[in-house]
């Protein structure tokens, strides 16, 4: 079982139970003519199909009239579906919809990933049944998995020991068989209830609330945000890993560094799987109040259930409280910004890095608007060289992180600035970075080289080809496509 990292000095992919190289699938797609040609496996090759996103990328692609951009968006919008649904059906031995999307290279489902992976695609459920129940399905999954274990970000199909390839069964933690992997970071349970919010919302089908599963995990979920406030005492979770890799385990014998409780969520890692500093992650905060207040909805106006609704409203008010009060810094240049990360005592961490949640991601994730005036102060503190992940170089500019290492940005942090921006020039420089920076393979990766985008991490990543696909698909429904020309 390989981690991240690990997956990046290697080339072997598994698509639909047949043994690819990554040179194969992800070769340049020109034929002798000059002519783009698609990269997506064959068609039965293809994990799951669905008629809604084949239709979408039938009339949306006509649109994008730089060839190149065309060719990049029928290759990534699918990605998740033709390679990383490895199971689904529509009636499990529980009759419930079960689908295990994995991230494309580490053969395990992250919350945060699998969920974002299939957001793109909520907008068209009510066309495709089969699409429907296949995000379902991963609603219900979701939940289980959380059931298994709250502090858990990732999760195998069924358990595996350690002699199975399941290496993390060694790390100082309470592990599990059914875990790939066990780093608390608050986004992991934000995800899920994001997705089955979402998925109600797009599709009217409120059927997955009255599920005891379901409502066990949100439960767990409440439980686990205010174990996190640590008011009393560290808390039932802790985590060491055997590594040379310092952002992989966590100081003071797994507890981490100390936080004061204040009413803020400490997160063990970031979103990036990378151990935090100040363990009050505040853009994870910020996605947890919006997640609570989805709950406090969902309670409320589905289940039925107003105290439960209550209290998941009251701990989002404090949150919310406790971020205004100490995510907020006066920067002396900046004025007014949010801070990456604090810890209740004063001290607090100026940056931003590439994964989402993130200060960027705010507005993407329903925490304010585009034009809140601390959110674009922020903006301009982390688009620029005053934020230390802020990589500008000859071939592109944007946000990396510690995960894959200095001058390296991650495409995901430029997509997002596309996603989150209000100006058209800001918009098309973004896209232009990213059309030129696809190391002529046709889909996005983890991150590349500020100066040589043929040096790149993970030829494999859906998440990331799918919200570039979003990104485009959103330009070209709001009236913008002539940004794609």
């Amino acid at each position: 079982m390989l981690n991240r990292r690990q997956f990046l000095s290697t080339g072997g992919l598994v698509l639909a139970g047949t043994a690819l190289s990554s040179q194969t699938l992800f070769a340049a797609g020109k034929d002798s003519s000059g002519a783009y040609v698609c990269q997506r496996p064959p068609v039965d090759k293809r994990c799951f199909v669905s008629k809604a996103v084949e239709e979408t990328i039938k009339t949306t692609k006509p649109k994008i009239k730089d060839a190149k951009l065309a060719w990049m968006f029928e290759n990534c919008l699918p990605s998740t579906i033709d390679t990383t649904v490895l199971k689904h059906t529509a009636k499990g031995p529980d009759g419930r919809p079960d689908s295990f999307v994995i991230t494309g290279d580490i053969h395990a489902l992250w919350l945060r990933d699998s969920a974002a992976q299939v957001w793109p695609y909520l907008p068209l459920l009510k066309q495709d049944e089969s699409l429907k129940n296949m995000v379902k399905g991963l609603v219900f999954r979701q939940a289980k998995c959380v059931c298994i274990d709250p502090y858990a970000n990732a999760f195998n199909d069924g358990p595996k020991s350690y002699e199975q390839g399941n290496h993390w069964m060694k790390d100082d933690t309470a592990m599990k068989p059914e875990l790939h992997e066990r780093k608390w970071e608050i986004d992991s349970l934000c995800y899920p209830v994001r997705l089955a919010y979402h998925y109600w919302k797009a599709t009217g089908d409120a059927s997955v609330f009255s599920d005891e599963v379901w409502q066990k995990s949100t439960r767990l979920i409440l439980q686990t945000f205010i174990e996190q406030q640590k008011k009393n005492g560290l808390g039932p979770y802790r985590f060491q890993r055997e590594t040379k890799v310092q952002t992989d385990t966590m100081a003071n014998k797994g507890w981490g560094n100390p936080v004061k409780p204040v009413g803020l969520i400490a997160s063990a890692f970031r979103p990036s799987d990378d151990t935090t500093i100040f363990q009050f992650l505040i853009p994870s905060n910020c996605f947890a109040v919006t997640s609570l207040n989805q709950l406090a909805e969902i309670y409320t106006d589905v289940v039925g259930d107003k105290a439960f609704a209550k209290k998941c409203k009251d701990l989002a008010d404090e949150v919310e409280a406790a971020i205004k009060e100490y995510g907020i810094i006066e920067h002396k240049k900046y004025g007014k910004v949010y801070a990456f990360e604090v810890d209740g005592y004063g001290n607090h961490l100026m940056m931003d890095d590439s994964n989402v949640p993130s200060l960027l991601a705010l507005p993407y994730l329903g925490w304010c608007q585009p034009n809140d005036p601390i959110y674009l102060n922020t903006r301009k503190l982390i688009l620029s060289l005053d934020n230390p992940y802020f990589f500008k170089g000859k071939a592109a500019e944007g946000i990396g992180g510690p995960h894959v290492g200095l001058d390296f940005i991650w495409p995901m942090s430029i997509i997002l600035r596309a996603m989150t921006s209000t100006d058209d020039a800001e918009i098309a420089k973004c896209i232009k970075m990213l059309r030129d920076t696809d190391a002529d393979t046709g889909f996005m990766h983890e991150g590349f080289h500020k100066d040589n985008p043929k040096n790149f991490t993970r030829p494999w990543f859906a998440w990331v080809n799918t919200l570039f696909g979003e990104l485009l698909l959103k330009l070209v429904n709001e009236g913008k496509a002539h940004l794609l020309a």
